[in-house]
């Protein structure tokens, strides 16, 4: 079996949560760098990765890494892959690109030089003047960062990372990424023998995630990616992939989440989604002001919310108050363990006591702190790092 050289890319803060999905998918020596965590693997891992992966951005397609000091150089080391081995004779490719700390710094010019070396090489090899572009979707990313070049084509789709998942057809004002709300999941020491609760859901994909990770199905099973379209990744990998993932799935356990916002019309958004999803029966959903949440009659439960931040609903004093209510009813009790992502710099003032953990992250281009309470471990279980 030939192999290839894939890479997962990953959020800031995030990278651990990705390797140690890659590493429980069976894969092995992951290197990381910049954000990149690149795997040696099998043109049927494109299938595998896209459709397991929760907390990865997207899975590029490594095409070739060397030194670009001039544009001729990276000019002529582009045109040296084997850009017809991937890209069909009607295939559509578009360039990206990006450049840091490098002496080629015009990112336009390098998308254009990369565009005009795999149009020479596809030309030259097809024996034509010019690509119709009118087939599948290939889009080529060159990344130079310290005079090395990454040239990369996206398995995912350029415009649906890993995030779209296909069951959110609506949602509220400033979501939060489903691969965010993941991996918020796995950082924490939720597992699906505890109860969840989310006081404020939004449109669920907190909720939604964490029914997903509880029943083992695979976010990638009901959407279609880029490389479905490409002749060398068959449409039986892409088969078989699913049918595996399927196998996996845990239809028998008892899981238990709830799940509240103050809005009607987010709780109708929210239990649509969930149903999309086909994790309705794991999660309640209810109306409920987050001035006024009481909690779930359980011990050893956790909580994780993303709280509305001061620059969306424009009101400090509002939101200082429900800090307050979380910290009053989940903060002083030592079974529940609480987590919080929010840009509020105030917040472990206003919920009444430090963090055991404050973790940077970015919520889009947002930079924000999740905020960890760990409560006692379960007299039964271990805890899980």
């Amino acid at each position: 079996m030939e192999k290839i050289k894939l890479a997962a890319t990953s959020a800031f803060g995030l990278e651990a949560i990705v390797k140690r999905e890659l590493t429980d998918l069976g894969y092995e020596n992951i290197v990381t760098d910049n954000g990149w965590l690149y795997f040696d693997a099998d043109i049927q891992d494109i299938c595998k990765t896209n459709i397991n992966l929760r907390c990865a951005d997207r899975v590029m397609l490594i095409m070739g890494q060397f030194e670009a000091l001039s544009f001729e150089e990276l000019f002529d080391r582009t045109f040296e892959l084997p850009w017809e081995k991937w890209i069909t004779k009607d295939g559509k490719f578009t360039v990206k690109g990006r450049s840091v700390k490098s002496k080629l710094y015009s990112t336009p010019d390098c998308q254009r030089l990369v565009k005009k070396a795999v149009s020479k090489k596809l030309c030259q090899y097809y024996d034509t003047d010019w690509m119709p572009e009118t087939g599948a979707e290939f889009t080529i990313l060159v990344s130079i960062h310290k005079d090395i070049a990454t040239i990369s084509i996206d398995t995912t789709g350029a415009r649906e990372g890993l995030f779209k998942r296909g069951y959110r057809e609506s949602s509220m004002a400033a979501p939060l990424k489903e691969t965010m709300a993941a991996a918020l999941i796995k950082l924490s020491y939720w597992n699906k023998n505890r109860v969840l609760y989310d006081p404020m859901c939004g449109s669920g994909t907190i909720a939604i995630e964490a029914a997903l990770i509880g029943r083992n199905i695979a976010p990638g099973l009901n959407r279609n990616f880029a490389s479905t379209e490409w002749p060398l990744v068959k449409e039986e990998y892409w088969k078989n992939a699913k049918i595996e993932a399927r196998k996996n799935i845990d239809f028998n356990s008892d899981i238990k989440i709830y799940a509240s916002d103050i809005s009607e019309k987010a709780i109708r958004i929210a239990q649509e989604n969930a149903i999309e999803a086909g994790v309705d029966d794991c999660i309640e959903f209810f109306v409920k002001d987050a001035t006024q949440i009481e909690k779930p009659m359980c011990s050893y439960g956790v909580l994780i919310t993303n709280p509305p931040y001061a620059e969306r609903i424009g009101d400090e004093e509002e939101l200082a108050k429900i800090h307050k209510r979380l910290g009053q009813v989940f903060g002083k009790d030592k079974t529940w363990s609480v987590y919080v992502i929010t840009s509020s710099i105030n917040f472990e003032k206003e919920f009444g006591r430090k963090a055991d953990r404050k973790r940077k992250l970015f919520n889009g281009d947002m930079r924000v702190d999740y905020f960890q309470y760990y409560g006692d471990k379960i007299p039964t279980e271990g805890r899980e790092e």
